[in-house]
């Protein structure tokens, strides 16, 4: 038995303005989060949730982790922008250079995303939400192949990526030099075990693999770190 991704996690003060945001963008639809919060669903089965939990700590630092949005023309990509800075996105600073294709925004609680230029090779047909690029080592990519059972579809000068065998966006992490780390990070991933199945055979997998268990939280979801020590979740039955 193996866990499944059930969302990649944006912890939120105000959950339901950045879940609506992000709704409108992706055209996706917008459910209650059983467990708390707002989540936005995926449109296919090759996708993942995205899930807003609420969270009481103010953004103070880049997030380690955001979302890269593709593009299949330059007036998409001028598009996609302008409909983003209307629906409550701003431009950004994180050190992007002038000449640079991508756009970089930020959505209306301060999480970055990308909004990427047409001819992106690496996400061709990966859908209009190309994928969560992600601040980590190499040994964390592997980690994640390992713990999701998808494939490393690119591992080169300690970056890497994996993909669901069904397609879809893509996580990637982009090697070394690695990013500050705040007392906690807003963009993390929820795991899950299917409906019945004990939990914990899943937990003794995932440590053998090179995670480690930080406890519990309020919803009895057990809390991990993974090899760069960033946090997860896998949830329980609910």
């Amino acid at each position: 038995m193996a866990s499944h991704l059930f969302a990649v996690c944006f912890g939120a003060n105000e959950p339901l303005r950045v879940a609506r945001f992000w709704s409108e963008i992706l055209g996706r639809e917008l459910v209650d989060d059983p467990r708390d919060g707002v989540l936005v669903l995926p449109d296919d089965k090759s996708g993942f949730r995205l899930r807003f939990p609420r969270i009481p700590q103010p953004k103070v630092l880049q997030n380690r982790a955001h979302l890269e949005l593709t593009s299949d023309s330059l007036e998409h990509q001028r598009q996609t922008v302008a409909r983003a800075l209307a629906l409550g996105a701003r431009h950004t600073d994180v050190g992007q250079r002038p000449e640079e294709s991508h756009v970089v925004l930020a959505d209306p609680e301060g999480n970055e995303f990308c909004v990427l230029g047409p001819g992106n090779t690496f996400l061709a047909g990966c859908g209009f939400l190309g994928d969560v690029s992600c601040d980590g080592s190499q040994a964390v990519g592997y980690f994640w192949s390992a713990a999701l059972g998808w494939p490393l579809v690119w591992d080169q000068d300690e970056e890497t990526a994996i993909q669901s065998p069904l397609g879809g966006p893509k996580i990637a992490w982009g090697g070394p030099p690695l990013m500050p780390k705040g007392d906690r990070d807003r963009v993390t991933f929820d795991l899950a075990v299917d409906d019945g199945d004990d939990p914990q055979p899943e937990v003794d997998r995932l440590l053998s693999l090179g995670a480690t268990v930080v406890g519990a939280d309020a919803d009895g979801a057990v809390v991990l770190t993974d090899p760069d020590g960033t946090e997860f979740r896998l949830l329980t039955r609910r």
